[in-house]
């Protein structure tokens, strides 16, 4: 564990009280990211509000990237924030100081709204995440709005109905007929909480049966993504024969935590491995008969030279010329056989934008990938993020565009299954556009606060 010194509470508080004062929660590092996002747009808005942070788990390294000031103490817990997915974690968390760390966040949050009331200052709060942080903004007795991350009811049900589960516990996930409980759309419906923004329109739609202010804007997770290259397709004469000729490009998404995504690296390169022999037999039914090539989008957090000598350790070896341009003069070329391999820790939005396809073993960045309409097939790991548990949840909330193997040798299989049903591959796009929503779901959420929260 470690702690960052706070900021005082008094700085950058400006002598004008018509300035709004906005703080805000968020609990985990995608959620940290999520709430950057739309606190950039914030700051491009005309009177922005002066902004505050508590990222309740971690040390918001996010937050302190953009200078906003830190109250409180802010920690890291052993679990990394993934104590919902393992009862050990939990535990681990609570003999590192979770409770008192939980405590003294609240007294923080409330110490901070007392503060700003004393001063005379307008003063709201940004909850991202899940119950935690409402919870935490109701608490704080000021006025708040809510991002909700965690909860999607295509986890239970899609636009025909609820989804057909094996597990008759599995109704607790929807017993009062939403996956948001009771006791968290009551905090939703609170006279103080100004806005909801759910994560897609279909939980946005099921929240409005109750007086709770749900607005459909997007998904934050779909903003900051755009490539290096322009997206838009000019077609010519000979468009058939260029789509023959260029490469098949798989992007490959291990994760980001270490030590779970170097153990995901391996069984993805055995799928890797898998895939070269079945794209060599005659029957294969690619879109393309040029050469194929694997994008390992790596997380920045992961040591590089660990990831390139696990992939040495599978027969790759350096190559000098690369079959795509990428924005990375430091990203390693390997070839073997008719393949090429790229490593790259700086180019992330040029590989999810370049791939045809992924081998995915992530969270936000598979969610991500389908986004922009294009089918993942993932291969469940040991955790504790991306456990059998994980995997089948996530496949519930992206659909058919997330298609889940038990082993890696199975990839082959499915990866001829999409390109022998074109209509399938139709189905997925327009699949993965609904589910996570069209980019600038940031502006238009900062848009509605200044709004609603003035």
């Amino acid at each position: 564990m470690s702690d960052v010194s706070p900021l005082p509470l008094t700085s950058k508080i400006k002598e004008t009280t018509s300035r709004l004062r906005l703080l805000v929660l968020s609990n985990g590092h995608g959620e940290d990211a999520i709430a950057v996002r739309i606190l950039k747009e914030l700051q491009w808005q005309p009177h922005p509000p002066e902004i505050f942070a508590l990222p309740l788990v971690g040390e918001g390294h996010a937050y302190q990237k953009l200078e906003i000031p830190l109250i409180g103490s802010v920690r890291t817990m052993p679990s990394g924030g993934f104590i919902y997915m393992d009862g050990r974690e939990f535990m681990r968390d609570l003999r590192g100081g979770l409770l008192q760390l939980t405590f003294n966040q609240i007294q923080t949050v409330r110490h901070w709204v007392s503060f700003q009331q004393k001063l005379g200052n307008n003063s709201a709060i940004l909850a991202v995440g899940d119950i935690v942080p409402l919870l935490f903004a109701w608490l704080s007795n000021t006025n708040y709005a809510f991002v909700g991350t965690a909860r999607s009811e295509y986890y239970v049900r899609d636009e025909k109905g609820l989804l057909k589960r094996k597990n008759k516990a599995t109704w607790l996930e929807n017993f009062s007929g939403s996956v948001y409980h009771p006791w968290e759309r009551w905090l939703m419906s609170h006279s103080r909480c100004k806005a909801v923004f759910p994560r897609d329109s279909l939980t946005t739609k099921i929240l409005q049966r109750w007086p709770i202010p749900a607005v459909d804007v997007g998904n934050p997770m779909m903003d900051g993504l755009e490539p290096t290259f322009p997206t838009a397709r000019f077609y010519s004469s000979n468009v058939e024969q260029q789509e023959l000729a260029r490469p098949l490009i798989i992007t490959l998404l291990p994760g980001s935590r270490a030590p779970e995504a170097y153990a995901n690296w391996q069984k993805i390169l055995i799928a890797v491995s898998a895939l070269m022999a079945s794209f060599q037999e005659q029957d294969w039914l690619a879109p393309t008969r040029g050469t194929l090539v694997f994008l390992g989008a790596i997380a920045p957090g992961l040591h590089f030279v660990s990831i390139h000598q696990i992939l040495q350790s599978h027969g790759w070896r350096s190559h000098s010329n690369s079959p795509v341009q990428i924005p990375d003069a430091e990203a390693l070329v390997f070839k073997q056989r008719n393949a090429y391999f790229i490593l790259t820790q700086r180019a992330y939005n040029d590989c999810l934008h370049l791939g045809d396809l992924a081998i995915a073993m992530a969270g936000t960045a598979t969610e991500q990938f389908v986004g922009l309409g294009k089918p993942a097939i993932a291969i469940p790991g040991n955790g504790p993020q991306f456990n059998p548990k994980f995997a089948e949840a996530q496949s519930r909330l992206l659909g058919p565009s997330l298609i889940l193997v038990e082993q890696p040798d199975e990839v082959p299989q499915v990866v001829r299954s999409l390109f022998a049903n074109p209509d399938e591959l139709h189905v997925i796009a327009e699949n993965g556009l609904r589910r996570m929503g069209k980019a600038g779901a940031s502006r238009r959420i900062a848009e509605c606060l200044m709004k609603r929260l003035y």
